[in-house]
């Protein structure tokens, strides 16, 4: 199981409606991201806009393009965009950049 984390930054006057948006995910979202491989997946958000993801994967290209090619991904990332700072036209799935890791204790 591949472990994945990624970073991106939130407008700081969008918090509060980001939160709110994230508290009633689509059902039809969620069982994509289930259905495309996504498993245990958390957001954390820091109040500066810091957003930290989280997500265990078989394989994270994989499990990406799976939900690239369904038409809810596409609704819910149009969405979302404008809530995301420095993204030069892109989505904020395409932004999605897996950190390095260097330490895991398991």
């Amino acid at each position: 199981m591949q472990r994945v984390c990624f970073l991106l930054r939130v407008r700081p006057e969008r918090l509060i409606e980001y939160r709110a948006r994230h508290t009633a995910v689509w059902p039809e979202m969620l069982a994509a991201l289930t259905a495309s491989g996504w498993h245990n997946y958390s957001l954390f958000l820091r109040e500066d806009g810091l957003l930290v993801g989280y997500l265990e994967t078989p394989d994270f290209d994989a499990a990406r393009a799976a939900m690239a090619a369904t038409d809810v991904n596409a609704r819910w990332q149009a969405e979302m965009a404008d809530f995301f700072e420095d993204l030069d036209g892109r989505g904020p799935d395409e932004e999605m950049r897996p950190l390095t890791e260097v330490f895991h204790l398991a």
